[in-house]
């Protein structure tokens, strides 16, 4: 009797754990996060494209890209990305009419498992007269 509890018990606990290591989540991976464009003209339209790789078990699915402001533009990118495979998300800056340093945000809404709601890409650029 204490064998086949013992191994009822066995079973019971295996299937737990394979099943809590066997979640299907994606997960992003970028090259990098921020980018800085450095110095620019008044005027000009600068572009940098992030990388990233889906390194979970499950498709990755970007549901929305929220720029913090008009001059911030998300030109391209991919709605799904499998897992192991990689892709890239393009950002364009104009800079007309700004000054200064200005620092941006772009955020990343998808099914992707991470500490935040959210990936956010930074940029900055120095804006010259």
């Amino acid at each position: 009797m204490k064998k086949t509890l013992f191994i009822l018990l066995t079973i019971i606990f295996s299937s737990v754990a394979f099943a809590q290591t066997t979640e299907k989540t994606a997960v992003f991976s970028f090259a990098e996060k921020a980018f800085d464009f450095g110095d620019v003209k008044e005027g000009a339209m600068v572009s940098h494209t992030f990388t990233y790789k889906n390194t979970g078990n499950d498709t990755l699915r970007i549901d929305n890209i929220v720029s913090s402001c008009g001059c911030t533009v998300v030109n391209s990118y991919q709605k799904t990305v499998a897992p192991g495979k990689s892709s890239s998300i393009t950002i364009d800056f104009n800079s007309a009419g700004k000054m200064g340093v200005i620092n941006k945000t772009v955020t990343i809404l998808s099914n992707a498992k991470s500490e935040e709601p959210a990936e956010f890409l930074k940029i900055r650029v120095n804006v010259l007269n």
